[in-house]
């Protein structure tokens, strides 16, 4: 259990560790361990025995590199979301490719970290996709809205594809989740229970037809359907 800052005592977020180094998974491990709310339940050494891990341990996220060996990180994450659907997956690599934070989004991560950051933004990254966030290291953030300049030039140049009809309330949910609100946040702004919220999340993402809510926002910039600037 940890203490929340009202002193009350919450359940903590159960992570495993998936990296093919075993010294950084020890340093990583050391570091999350000292957080009070965190716990560590779990540790894997290839993509192949992150899948199974997380399908019997369940844990809340799962810290994923991308080049392990027998399965990617990027193949772990697909089935991963297949096997445990509520686990939130947290891309942690030395890979700055575009490619490849491009190819964990589509695959449905909920974050892409680089493994230069301190410890402490990892622990405050696993806070925040437990509490519905997207997460990117800022060196990448940049990216990402390089690509949405790109695909909105390709969009500019042929036919409009038409965009699956969202409700009103589902594109004010999708403007909020844009801005990197989390489900208890957009609640509290639209004056709706947080379970109404995972439903209209739901929604959207399944009449998209996407994985993640990071997905969801590069596939809305894309099409131009936000309304932002």
């Amino acid at each position: 259990m940890g203490i929340d800052g009202t002193g009350e005592a919450r359940e903590r977020i159960r992570v495993l560790v998936a990296d093919d180094h075993a010294l950084y998974r020890r340093g990583l491990e050391m570091v999350l361990s000292a957080e009070p709310d965190i716990e560590i339940v779990g540790e894997a050494g290839d993509g192949s025995e992150a899948i199974s891990k997380a399908e019997e341990l369940l844990p809340d996220v799962v810290l994923l590199d991308i080049r392990m060996p027998r399965r990617s990180g990027i193949e772990a994450c697909t089935a991963i979301k297949d096997v445990a659907p509520s686990t939130k997956i947290v891309m942690l690599t030395i890979s700055d490719e575009e490619s490849d934070l491009f190819r964990a989004v589509r695959a449905g991560a909920n974050g892409y970290l680089l493994k230069d950051v301190p410890g402490e933004e990892i622990a405050d990254g696993i806070r925040a996709v437990v509490g519905g966030h997207s997460l990117i290291s800022p060196s990448m953030a940049s990216a990402l809205l390089t690509e949405f300049a790109a695909l909105s030039r390709r969009q500019e140049t042929r036919s409009q594809v038409p965009v699956p009809r969202l409700t009103e309330r589902e594109l004010d949910v999708l403007r909020l989740v844009a801005r990197g609100l989390g489900n208890r946040e957009i609640a509290a702004q639209l004056f709706i229970s947080e379970n109404t919220v995972k439903n209209h999340v739901r929604n959207i993402l399944e009449k998209l037809q996407l994985h993640s809510r990071m997905e969801a926002v590069v596939y809305a910039g894309r099409e131009k359907i936000l309304g932002l600037p």
